[in-house]
């Protein structure tokens, strides 16, 4: 069963509220990405990322992907509780970067996680949206259900792209 954390459906100004809370504590540790909306800064596959402990309601963000050319793209940053009565709606920021939104839809801590993020730069809106896995599959169902909690939100889920995390393939990122 999914512990689903989103109730409310997107508009221009608010997007997804009623996210209720997660255990940064559990949340720690490696997850293998296994779908995202296309975004202009991660171009490659085998996308990981490792959430660590920093302090109270603070988590260090270490993501890893494959480019094309066989090297390894990385960048480190940060996460942290906007607001301790939304444990579940975090901030990150990476190498000095503002600080965008990371909200955690839904999460089992063991098997899946759901994030989501919007932000709006005057008339235009970004939206940013992963499925991760502590597996570098997930079963169909799960996607399905994933897929379903973005469109009850108003996310179109059909615009996910996979992320390829075949073993053989993704060997670099094991070295």
């Amino acid at each position: 069963m999914l512990l689903n954390l989103a109730s409310n459906k997107t508009s221009a100004t608010t997007p997804l509220i009623g996210v209720f809370s997660v255990c940064l504590l559990q949340y720690i540790g490696k997850w293998y990405e296994i779908q995202k909306l296309p975004t202009n800064f991660q171009k490659g596959e085998c996308g990981t990322a490792t959430y660590s402990p920093k302090s109270p309601g603070v988590i260090g963000v270490f993501n890893r992907e494959l480019l094309k050319d066989g090297t390894i793209n990385s960048i480190a940053g940060s996460a942290k509780v906007k607001n301790p009565e939304e444990p579940a709606k975090l901030e990150v920021s990476f190498n000095g970067t503002p600080p965008g939104p990371y909200w955690v839809l839904s999460t089992d801590y063991q098997g899946h996680s759901l994030v989501y993020g919007c932000q709006e730069f005057g008339v235009f809106r970004g939206e940013l949206a992963w499925i991760l896995s502590r597996e570098p599959t997930l079963p169909d169902e799960t996607l399905e259900e994933l897929h379903s909690i973005l469109n009850a939100a108003g996310v179109d889920a059909s615009k996910m792209v996979p992320t390829n995390q075949d073993r053989n393939y993704c060997s670099p990122m094991e070295e």
